[in-house]
């Protein structure tokens, strides 16, 4: 009999109840509208900068789409734990504000079934945030770096634009081009470049930029050449049917920030900075199980209490612990606090805010009472 209701009870812990499923939907649906709206907020932010990037040359214009999709994977890796936070406080929130926790209460649930249904969903989300912490986020960088060096790399020539100049290499190099076709043909183009104190000036019908094996060269078609110095008589005229300019690219070595290395890297490392990134990386998955702990018994609402007074209070933990999290790395870089301390302050902080606020949910008297009863004497 003993042995018949051990096996009833690991069935009914492993069985997906109605309301596992109910609460389980909503924060699906909620978290993915949260998500997605934090993601698209910081990502429009972000993709502005790379944009003003590629109107400079700095960037290839071919590349944004690409740019595009791998900070958006950064950032959604990054703002999971917030987003999961809000989408728990708003769920259990709703549940009181509509009297349905009274309903089950009520039928003997308890806060057992919410985070039952919470963490049926929280923990396939946290190994999945791992994985992307740990392995996509690192890849994502470390090819937005390449992109960008590359980029570095064959910035001169880039984002030209019709009708208006262009300067390149700190000015030495001036481009003015009055229209670029569909095939990228410039036409009626006007070149300026200043190279060891000489100036040369070309202008011809049209041109093309041709990338070869050995380097970019811009061909020019049907144009003159004027090259000379400044102030003398010592000028070199001469026109042209096709003339080409092989471009000298200054190369730029690719350097990975932390945030690109690969994570089995951080691990063989023992230095305090890549042991940091590490920690650091980890506090992602740890931040979803935390915050998704407190935000349980923090949603909880008297019949009469303000409709965001928890979201309120919500942020201000979120923030609090997140410019704790990244002071705490600072402090270990700069070796002012030890690994160890810097990796446990901030989530057992976290973590008994979140027993405070169980304890105040379940009631302070009702604890004492069973705390008198299993230790008593």
């Amino acid at each position: 009999m003993q042995h018949r209701g051990v096996n009833l009870r690991r069935r009914q812990f492993f069985t997906v109840a109605v309301l596992d499923q109910l609460i389980i939907k909503e924060l699906i649906n909620t978290l993915l509208s949260v998500w997605s709206v934090i993601v698209v907020i910081i990502v429009s932010r972000e993709f502005i900068r790379v944009l003003d990037k590629a109107i400079d040359g700095r960037v290839p214009s071919e590349t944004l789409l690409t740019l595009l999709a791998l900070k958006t994977l950064t950032f959604s890796v990054s703002l999971l734990p917030a987003a999961l936070f809000m989408a728990v406080l708003m769920v259990i929130g709703r549940l009181y504000r509509d009297q349905e926790m009274a309903a089950i209460a009520s039928a003997g649930g308890g806060a057992w079934s919410l985070y039952r249904a919470v963490l049926l969903m929280v923990i396939p989300l946290t190994t999945g945030a791992t994985v992307l912490s740990l392995v996509v986020s690192p890849w994502a960088e470390a090819t937005v770096s390449q992109i960008m060096s590359q980029g570095a790399n064959s910035s001169d020539l880039r984002g030209i634009a019709a009708g208006k100049f262009s300067e390149y290499t700190r000015g030495d190099l001036v481009f003015y081009v009055e229209k670029i076709t569909d095939d990228k043909i410039m036409q009626q183009v006007f070149v300026q470049s200043r190279q060891a104190g000489e100036l040369a000036i070309i202008t011809a019908k049209t041109a093309q930029i041709i990338d070869q094996a050995d380097g970019v060269y811009v061909v020019f078609a049907e144009g003159e050449r004027t090259q000379g110095q400044p102030g003398q008589l010592d000028f070199v005229l001469e026109k042209f049917k096709e003339y080409a300019v092989r471009m000298e690219v200054s190369p730029v070595t690719l350097r990975l920030s932390q945030v690109a290395v690969p994570t089995a890297i951080l691990m063989a490392s023992t230095k305090v900075p890549d042991c940091a990134e590490l920690q650091k990386r980890l506090a992602i998955p740890i931040s979803c199980l935390l915050l998704s702990f407190i935000a349980v018994p923090l949603a909880q609402q008297r019949p009469r209490g303000g409709v965001y007074g928890s979201i309120l209070l919500g942020f201000l933990i979120y923030f609090s612990y997140g410019n704790l999290i990244r002071l705490l790395y600072v402090w270990e870089v700069n070796a002012a606090i030890p690994l160890w301390l810097g990796g446990l302050v901030g989530h057992v902080l976290l973590g008994l805010i979140g027993a405070l606020l169980l304890a105040r949910w379940y009631g302070w008297h009702w604890l004492m009472i069973s705390f008198r009863k299993k230790f008593s004497v």
